[in-house]
């Protein structure tokens, strides 16, 4: 449109646009037939769709969307090259897939592969730098599952489809708080304190009395580690 021809009380143009009033008919029957097509399309796609997305499905997402989301509102377009690209993106997405249940190699290369963040109650320092997650992050996931202190974690893993998978101690040991500092109030009402000491970032046993940096992660600032009230009495 040319400058002049742009006014703001021009409430036709700003509602219903340059299409005559009969295009929000064939709005309607273009946007059952899109509806349609996506349906049909993760269908194909496979169960997976609709429940934790890999890369290649959220780019195949992404793709549909993008693609086929031009003709519901360009009249000038039509939907027989929406349905030609959802076939193609079904197409690829069906073989990678078929080539990763196969080749393992290939399923990592296009997949990714799982993380273990935290083994045995200590973080996994090169894990975490790989994945750029955040130790709060961590911590979060871990409160998010009722967990208060590293040492009832036997593993950690962060899966290739950005989920996190969390396996528990089956006896508890003492290890680093992940109740957040300023919140002490909470951490006595449910820890209680051991002579242990323990690397305030990884939470790692400290190896001697006289021992200055950590182990695993070379920082030099220890904390003692703690565990559940609950564990201390039984």
């Amino acid at each position: 449109m040319k400058e002049y021809e742009i006014k703001l009380e021009d409430f036709q143009r700003i509602l219903i646009g340059e299409v005559p009033l009969h295009f929000f008919i064939e709005v309607i029957l273009r946007t059952a037939a899109i509806y349609l097509i996506l349906m049909v399309s993760m269908r194909l796609m496979g169960k997976r769709m609709s429940s934790q997305l890999s890369r290649n499905e959220m780019a195949a997402v992404a793709s549909l969307a993008a693609a086929i989301g031009v003709p519901l509102m360009n009249p000038d377009r039509g939907l027989l090259p929406a349905v030609v690209i959802a076939g193609v993106i079904i197409s690829m997405q069906m073989l990678i897939a078929w080539i990763a249940t196969r080749n393992r190699k290939f399923e990592s290369a296009t997949q990714d592969k799982y993380n273990m963040l935290i083994k045995d109650g200590v973080l996994n320092t090169k894990a975490m730098t790989l994945t750029r997650i955040t130790k709060d992050r961590v911590l979060a996931q871990l409160r998010s599952e009722s967990i208060s202190h590293f040492g009832m974690v036997k593993r950690l893993y962060f899966e290739a489809g950005g989920s996190f998978s969390l396996l528990k101690m089956n006896t508890p040991i003492p290890g680093l708080s992940c109740i957040p500092e300023w919140d002490k109030e909470m951490s006595v009402q449910i820890h209680s304190q051991t002579a242990q000491e323990v690397c305030a970032w990884c939470g790692s046993y400290k190896p001697g009395r006289n021992a200055t940096k950590c182990n695993i992660c070379k920082k030099d600032f220890w904390v003692y580690a703690v565990r559940n009230l609950k564990d201390s009495k039984a």
